[in-house]
């Protein structure tokens, strides 16, 4: 919070000035050797094209590499460590910066800062002007297209020191690098969860996980789903009939339990939408959920139809199963959480599909269900730190994507209040 309030102190301060990229940058476009002349192909000269920028900051190797004859033989041209690549055809507005020298096809007019002048990094914070800019001057009948003099003659206000650019560049790559960092974060630990969601539980036919924690040995059971599950009455309230303002009983849509909710939800911190007509809710008072209650969602628009989530956190709260959802009540007690891993988990979900019906909407029954095998641990105990583990996994997830979300906006905010608006 102090170096975000010395930046935006420091702006107001400083006078800038309007400058001409041009007058700070070189501009160079790019080029492809002949395709059909193998000796211009697969040397090692980085060669990148537009579909190769993504998400990433940095680009250390391209996908395709030309040879130096390649590179004589076309009018693409080495790009040195920190030029900014910036995508200029369909799809303008893509922008990278370069960690080895490289070179580009024509899709791209590349910024070669003159150190003494612009800061690599400064100049890659302002990707959003970049693209706005490209997009307004471009031109063309087949794409549009930004050539090299009209990115040149863009005008951008600029700090009349550069140092003060390098220090701006700098805040805001430490603010990509714990983005980047968090969000890689997440999705390692998405992996690791998928990964341990095929080994914790046994494959089909099989009685014995090939992960499991140290002090269980027994074989698992297995059950039919019937056995394990009394049906509860889900009601068919669509969303006009919902509201999030007021009302006394909670619902749990299947569109919810497909899209937002996990393989557990705690009912006392999610947000659930009201029925809006007591009477009516009232009908189903014999089917309030209570903790450990499945709630499986039988539409869908592809394979996830069959995706459930357990209730927990119901304590002194009136929820219902809502609209194409099968509810279900264990009968006897299992430890929490670990019905909604283990029936989200590949070990049971692949055994639904066979049983899924229709093209364009899937749906399954709830009588297809009942047939289903379950295999389980009898030990309630290696159950409960089944469902601990996962549960803890989920919570480093929501909590690096939650930092990663923050740190987001937080650049959002900086960048609309670091740079001097027009005029």
């Amino acid at each position: 919070l102090h170096q975000r309030k010395y930046f935006i102190i420091y702006n107001k301060l400083i006078t800038w000035e309007q400058r001409k990229l041009g007058e700070l940058a070189e501009i160079v476009g790019g080029g492809t050797p002949s395709t059909s002349v193998n000796s211009y192909w697969d040397g090692d000269i980085d060669w990148y094209a537009p579909a190769e920028i993504g998400e990433q900051i940095y680009l250390e190797s391209s996908q395709r590499k030309i040879t130096e004859e390649g590179l004589n033989k076309s009018s693409a041209k080495i790009l040195p460590i920190g030029t900014v690549l910036f995508t200029s055809r369909a799809g303008i507005g893509k922008t990278a910066i370069l960690q080895k020298e490289g070179c580009t096809n024509q899709g791209f007019q590349s910024i070669v800062p003159n150190k003494e002048k612009l800061d690599s990094y400064f100049i890659f914070t302002r990707s959003e002007e970049l693209k706005r800019y490209g997009e307004t001057v471009g031109a063309g009948s087949t794409f549009v297209e930004v050539s090299g003099k009209q990115m040149a003659n863009m005008e951008l206000m600029m700090p009349k020191t550069t140092p003060e650019q390098q220090q701006i560049g700098e805040f805001f790559a430490n603010l990509d690098n714990l983005i980047t960092l968090h969000q890689r974060k997440c999705d390692d630990t998405k992996e690791l969860k998928k990964y341990m969601l095929q080994k914790m539980f046994p494959k089909n036919g099989e009685k014995f996980p090939e992960i499991r924690f140290k002090g269980f040995t027994e074989a698992w059971e297995q059950h039919k789903f019937a056995a394990v599950f009394d049906g509860l009455q889900n009601n068919t309230f669509s969303r006009a009939e919902l509201n999030y303002e007021s009302g006394t009983v909670k619902n749990v849509h299947y569109g919810d339990v497909l899209i937002k909710f996990g393989d557990y939800i705690d009912a006392s911190e999610t947000e659930l939408p009201y029925i809006s007509d007591d009477a009516k809710a009232d009908k189903f008072k014999n089917s309030f959920l209570q903790d450990g209650d499945i709630i499986i969602a039988d539409t869908a628009e592809d394979e996830a139809v069959g995706k459930c989530t357990e209730i927990q956190g119901s304590e002194g709260l009136k929820l219902l199963s809502g609209l194409h959802t099968i509810a279900c009540r264990p009968k006897e007690k299992y430890g929490p959480m670990f019905l909604g891993y283990y029936i989200n988990s590949p070990a049971y979900h692949n055994q639904l599909k066979p049983l899924m019906q229709g093209i364009k909407v899937t749906s399954i029954s709830k009588s297809a269900l009942q047939d289903t095998d379950m295999i389980m641990p009898q030990d309630i105990e290696e159950q409960e730190k089944i469902g601990a583990y996962f549960s803890t996994l989920d919570h480093l997830i929501t909590l690096h994507q939650r930092k990663c979300d923050t740190l987001k906006e937080l650049k959002k905010y900086m960048l609309q209040n670091m740079f001097p608006k027009k005029g």
